[in-house]
């Protein structure tokens, strides 16, 4: 079985502890598999606690890759947060010890009751992902993080419990998603718990843990010199996009977990289970061979170990073909690598290549041991080059060297469930083997074929890009496979308020070398652009271009889609390249479409000198520089009265009063600036977190309150307002085409000072009045909005852009 290390890690070195829990791991043949909603759901200690206190093979289910979420560390939202939150929960693994799942759910945004989530997720696509990774994994218990019966969570939250229970019974029944017999057989859990606690019991009612299994998740590993809960913090701590850096926890920490189905556990949650080797016929010799292993391994001299578990190796072998023979064969393949000091590593010159182009390999191997091994052949694919070393490896590098010829039909490195159009609720995956899978399989593997003491070892790594930077030393990134051509439209939206014509611009790049060909801008019906086309010539891998063309609006208000598109020897190509990059997962690139959201809209403005000031994960004020604001991005130092006093508005991003510990100190002087004539825009902020109590002149309270329906009509309470009348005249019409939501955040208390002046709700909720309060302070208006125009002005939402239009022209009439 191929083993592959996580694509754009460096090659694993385990030390003496590791190597001996891993050991241990071998001696225990139990899974359990935890199932949630989202990134940053799942209980890390919980899974900290079974894959290195229990020993079993353990993972965790994301039926989302939380891209709907909203992003603390950078720009990204939707699909490109969701890559980032994907890489983020492999980090959080790689520390607590599990595996990683998701199903194909799109997270469309909040959803507050299962019914909402089950009508826009399509509930057979999901619970057939389940029962695929139930089936494939083989877990003898399931665990969910939340309770099945609806009401006081998120309804994601709900469903992933709802079908995790149907999932239970429906991995057992081969009359249940019987296609996936082809490759899989059924199975049944021996029971579904629920993680509970008092957290979930609310104020209102007393958690009584009676009848419930209690499991201490602080136990203390002496191996790895920390307690679960302790784990669980820097897991955790790797949900970066959204805060969630924990501190650890030193007390007893007793987690509680209740019957769901199944069979019923009385003090333990794998009673009646069989953990030991007796579980496989014939099984019972090879535990008491690993037993004596772990009681002989001496930590200063792994290496010894390497004859007693060449004796396992041959007695698992003989057993008759079960999954648990299959896994513990790869494990224990590792445990011997580790042991004899074997390091593997094969590596490639370019970060990147195209179809079609040809790519320098560098395998090495080298033995730290006195184990005799002999590396026979290195073959890669994925045109199966072998390349015969026939080297002993003693104290010397052996290295094999190949050139290959990338596929000409060879896909792109694009994250598998982004390569084909989905639904809002779910993404395409036609691959059944890819379903599940946290990320791609590796473009480029080495297979290196070895003979350890005269007995023969294949292990398949990922072939990545290497390269040793002068201060931060080696640095690996996965090998990608890409376009031989990236365009990049330079602005994401384009908002004309009136006919006359708008520049736009984009960069072509490069990705392999002597690209030569034209480009051209596909417009809506009723736009035009000029010129037709522009020629391109780049000689060189990862030159740039930039293109400048003329568009033209339609003469009423439209909205729509520009895209570019290269045309290079008859072909065309239409991919950007957006590459993101943060210290704490390895590096991605993506290729989506060459698109940008083109809006026509009547739009009337006053004020012209914008301060703003950024949020998390802010693209606002870009998007307001598109309708022709002047737009200064303050900083700190700009926080002061003379500074301010040239603005016609000051605008604070998403979160910023989260985010931001100046506020703390500015806040008065912004106020100040208000009652001298200025206008403050405040966006919404969460209610946990803030750095001052006071967002506004006078008090107002920010709940959890939000309408997640977009659709969700608008009651106007103040027609006569100028916020709907000045200078653009606001109707419900302006609502229409919203994206993801209304608003978040809203507030259920606030001084009569002031005025609410719209108000909406989800279906079968009260009315939510406190989503955009205004009041008059001074001589300057003050608003807070928690609607939410961090996605609609981003999405080239036509009435977003003239309802925030009206928030910065108030007191101009």
């Amino acid at each position: 079985m191929a083993v592959f290390n996580t694509n754009a890690q460096a090659p694993k070195k385990p030390d003496s502890a590791e190597i001996l829990l891993n050991l241990k791991k071998l001696n225990v043949l139990g899974s359990a598999l935890y199932v949630a909603a989202h990134p940053d759901d799942e209980n890390t200690a919980m899974i900290a606690w079974l894959a290195n206190e229990k020993l079993v093979n353990t993972g965790y289910l994301s039926l989302t890759r939380g891209d709907g979420g909203q992003n603390l560390i950078g720009p990204e939202i939707r699909e490109r947060l969701g890559l980032i939150r994907t890489h983020e929960l492999l980090q959080a693994r790689r520390l607590d010890g599990g595996k990683q799942f998701f199903s194909r759910a799109n997270d469309f945004g909040f959803s507050k009751d299962y019914q909402e989530t089950l009508n826009i997720w399509n509930k057979e696509q999901v619970l057939a992902d389940m029962v695929w990774t139930i089936r494939k994994f083989r877990p003898d218990v399931m665990i969910t993080r939340f309770s099945p019966v609806p009401g006081g969570t998120h309804g994601h939250h709900t469903t992933s419990a709802i079908l995790a229970s149907e999932a239970f019974e429906a991995a057992g029944d081969p009359k249940k998603f019987p296609e996936q017999l082809k490759y899989v057989q059924v199975w049944q859990p021996k029971r579904l718990l629920w993680n509970t606690s008092s957290f979930f019991y609310g104020s209102g009612r007393q958690f009584d843990p009676t009848g419930k299994i209690a499991v201490d998740v602080s136990t203390f590993n002496p191996l790895l010199g920390r307690s679960y809960t302790e784990i669980a913090a820097t897991s955790r701590s790797m949900h970066k996009s959204q805060g969630f850096g924990s501190g650890a926890n030193y007390n007893q920490v007793i987690d509680y977990l209740e019957h769901t189905k199944g069979a019923r556990a009385e003090k333990d949650l794998f009673e009646g289970v069989n953990l030991s080797w007796t579980r496989i016929k014939g099984g019972e010799a090879v535990g008491k061979l690993v037993q004596k292993a772990i009681q002989d391994f001496n930590p200063a001299n792994p290496s010894a170990s390497v004859p007693a578990l060449l004796q396992i190796k041959a007695a698992l072998d003989k057993l008759p073909d079960d999954p648990f023979k299959t896994l513990k064969l790869a494990e224990l393949s590792e445990v011997i690598k580790a042991s004899a000091g074997l390091f593997i590593e094969a590596t490639v010159v370019q970060p990147t290549a195209s179809p079609g182009e040809t790519v320098n390999l560098n395998a090495i191997a080298v033995n730290r041991s006195t184990v005799p091994v002999t590396l026979q052949q290195v073959v890669f694919e994925p045109n199966g080059q072998a390349v015969s070393v026939n080297q002993k490896l003693e104290k010397e590098l052996a290295t094999a060297k190949a050139t290959i010829t990338l596929p000409a039909t060879m896909p792109y490195s694009q994250p598998y469930w982004l390569r084909e159009p989905g639904t809002l609720g779910m993404f395409a995956v036609p691959d059944q083997y890819l379903i599940g899978l946290p990320e791609n399989p590796p473009a480029l593997t080495a297979t290196y074929t070895l003979l350890i003491n005269n007995i023969p070892f294949s292990y398949t790594v990922p072939v990545m890009y290497k390269r040793v930077d002068p201060v931060e030393g080696e640095i690996y990134k996965p090998f990608a496979v890409t376009p031989p051509v990236y365009l990049n439209i330079v602005d994401k939206v384009f908002v004309f308020a009136d006919d006359q014509p708008k520049p736009v611009a984009l960069t072509i790049r490069a990705g392999s070398e002597n690209i030569a060909g034209t480009v051209a801008l596909q417009v809506p019906a009723g736009w035009r652009a000029e010129p037709a086309s522009l020629p391109v010539t780049l000689k060189q891998k990862d030159q740039e271009q930039t293109l400048v063309f003329k568009v033209f609006p339609s003469k009423n208000q439209s909205e729509g889609t520009l895209k570019a598109v290269a045309t290079l020897n008859g072909k065309t190509f239409d991919n950007s390249l957006v590459p993101i990059n943060y210290n704490h997962i390895p590096s991605q690139l993506l290729f989506p479409e060459a698109t940008a959201k083109v809006t026509r809209l009547d739009l009337k403005i006053k004020g012209n000198d914008i301060g703003y000031l950024m949020g998390a994960g802010d693209e606002v004020p870009a998007t307001l520089s598109q309708v022709g604001y002047n737009i200064t991005l303050l900083k700190d130092a700009d926080l002061n009265a003379n500074s301010l006093k040239k603005f016609d508005a000051v605008v604070v991003g998403v979160r910023a009063y989260n985010t931001n510990d100046r506020l703390r100190f500015a806040q008065t002087t912004l106020l100040d600036y208000v009652k001298d004539g200025g206008t403050l825009i405040v966006q919404y902020n969460v209610n946990t977190r803030l750095v001052t109590d006071q967002l506004g002149p006078y008090p107002f309270k920010v709940t959890a309150d939000r309408v997640t329906v977009e659709e969700a009509p608008i009651r106007f309470l103040k027609p006569e307002h100028p916020v709907l009348n000045f200078p653009n005249k606001i109707t419900e019409a302006d609502f229409k085409g919203w994206v993801q939501e209304r608003g978040l955040y809203f507030t259920n208390q606030w001084d009569p000072q002031y005025e609410t002046i719209i108000s909406s709700n989800d279906p079968g909720s009260p009315p939510l009045d406190g989503g955009l309060l205004v009041t008059k302070y001074g001589k300057g208006y003050f608003v807070y909005t928690g609607y939410a125009f961090f996605r609609q002005l981003p999405a080239g939402v036509p009435g977003a852009y003239r309802l925030f239009t009206n928030f910065i022209s108030l007191g101009k009439k």
